[in-house]
């Protein structure tokens, strides 16, 4: 899927930063900040919205308070790379709550899993009874995270 790249100026900018940091903060205070007035500044995230720019907004959650202290990632090869396996395989991921993201790659794999789960057993058993015995799947690697070291912003602005 290409994605077609869409113009921004420096006040577009300033409102992403801030937004990305304080997803919360009212229209009036990012007006403010900014140095624009409300009206425009509403419309200019309409535009950002409407545009996909600004695809949502969300919590971010604290995993290991709510009791999900395992971070894990997983490296999937299938038998074959057709469209028809490929789409099969993104489409399973859907459905499995442990998995937080996955991304088609190139290289030694398919597939990598960001996983989230409340312990070593559960993450081992949704290897070995899930993945392991997925349709397709023919290799699957693990690597557990021991600290997380950096938590960005998705994406770096200038």
């Amino acid at each position: 899927m290409t994605q077609t790249r869409i113009d921004v100026d420096a006040t577009d900018m300033k409102i992403l930063r801030i937004l990305q940091e304080e997803g919360r903060i009212t229209n009036v205070e990012l007006a403010a900040r900014v140095g624009i007035s409300a009206p425009p500044c509403l419309r200019r995230m309409k535009r950002l919205e409407e545009t996909g720019i600004i695809k949502g907004y969300r919590a971010m959650l604290n995993a290991p308070a709510l009791g999900q202290t395992l971070t894990a990632f997983c490296l999937i090869g299938l038998h074959r790379q057709s469209d028809t396996d490929l789409r099969s395989f993104a489409a399973q991921c859907e459905s499995w709550a442990i998995v937080r993201e996955a991304w088609t790659i190139q290289g030694e794999a398919d597939f990598l899993l960001r996983c989230i789960a409340p312990d070593l057993v559960t993450f081992q058993d949704f290897v070995i009874d899930t993945l392991t015995h997925a349709p397709g799947v023919d290799t699957v690697r693990t690597a557990l995270t021991i600290r997380q070291i950096k938590d960005a912003s998705p994406v770096a602005l200038a």
